[in-house]
C-alpha cells in the first residue's frame, strides 16, 4: 500500500498545509470544500468532478498553497507545458482556495459541448493576434477588481523550448496587474509532460501514474512599478520579473539549472 504523507487533516495556524502530498487515490481531499467565495455552479460542479477523476489517474505534489491570498483580486501566472496541465493547475488553485478562471484562446469556445462547459465555468475566452485581444484584458481587469482570481499563461502558449523551459512572456499578465494594484502570484508546474508533451495532441500516457507536480511562490515584487505610466518598458520590466518567478520555481522543481 502506498504511504500517505503528510495526512491532508494537518493544517497550520492560517488554515492551509504548506504540501499536499497524495499518493492513495482511495484518499482524495474534497477541495471544491475550501473555497469560501462564490462560484459558478458548473464550475462547482467541472472542478469536483476533476478531483475525482483525475485525481485517482495521478499523484499530487502540492506546494505553497499558503502563498495563494484567501481573497481578493489577483493574477495567478504560471508556465505552459502540455494541453492537460490546465487541469493540473486548476485543482491546484482549487485546493488554494480559489476558484480557477482562465483567459484561454477564443477557438476552445466554439468546441460544441465543451465551449459551452468552459462559458458556463466563467472562462475568459482571447482571439489571439487580433484587435478584439484587448477586450480579453478588460474582462480580466474587471473580474480581479470584483475581487476574483484570473489565471494567465504569460508565454501566451504552450512552451516551444526543445526542454519546455519556460519562454519569454507577453505583457498581459503585467497589464492587468499593473492596472488593478492586484498581486501576482507565480506557479510552477512539471509533470502533466509526461500524460501528454509539449504541443502534441494524442491520447494521454496516464500509466504508470505520473505525479503532477506544483509550486506557488512568493508574490512577483512589483510595487516599485505600479502608479507609473506603463510605457512599453515599463511593462516589458514588469514581465521579465515574472518569468523569472515562475522559471525559479521550475527550477526547483526540476531539480537543475537551465
Amino acid at each position: 500500500m502506498a504511504a500517505m504523507v503528510p495526512p491532508l487533516t494537518q493544517r497550520h495556524a492560517w488554515g492551509r498545509p504548506k504540501v499536499c502530498l497524495v499518493e492513495n487515490p482511495r484518499r482524495l481531499p474534497d477541495i471544491v470544500a475550501r473555497v469560501a467565495e462564490p462560484g459558478e455552479p458548473a464550475l462547482r460542479r467541472t472542478i469536483g468532478l476533476l478531483n475525482q477523476t483525475f485525481g485517482r489517474l495521478t499523484r499530487r505534489d502540492w506546494r505553497g498553497a499558503d502563498k495563494v491570498p484567501a481573497s481578493g483580486g489577483l493574477v495567478i501566472v504560471a508556465n505552459h507545458i502540455s494541453n492537460v496541465d490546465p487541469l493540473a493547475i486548476g485543482q491546484f488553485l482549487t485546493y488554494a482556495g480559489r476558484w480557477p478562471r482562465f483567459l484561454a484562446k477564443e477557438s476552445l469556445f466554439r468546441v460544441p459541448v465543451f465551449g459551452a462547459l468552459i462559458t458556463r465555468c466563467g472562462q475568459i475566452p482571447v482571439q489571439r493576434g487580433t484587435q478584439q485581444a484587448g477586450h480579453a484584458l478588460d474582462h480580466a481587469i474587471d473580474a480581479v477588481r470584483s475581487g476574483r482570481s484570473v489565471i494567465i499563461y504569460p508565454e501566451g502558449t504552450i512552451t516551444m523550448d526543445p526542454d519546455l523551459w519556460p519562454m519569454a512572456g507577453k505583457t498581459g499578465a503585467a497589464r492587468v496587474a499593473l492596472a488593478t494594484g492586484c498581486p501576482v502570484i507565480p506557479i510552477g508546474q512539471w509533470g502533466a509532460q509526461e500524460i501528454m508533451y509539449g504541443k502534441r495532441i494524442h491520447f494521454p500516457r496516464l500509466l504508470p501514474r505520473k505525479t503532477l507536480r506544483l509550486i506557488a511562490g512568493d508574490p512577483v515584487p512589483l510595487d516599485d512599478l505600479r502608479d507609473r505610466p506603463l510605457t512599453a518598458e515599463l511593462l516589458r520590466q514588469a514581465t521579465d520579473r515574472i518569468m523569472e518567478s515562475i522559471t525559479a520555481l521550475v527550477t526547483t522543481l526540476r531539480n537543475e539549472v537551465r
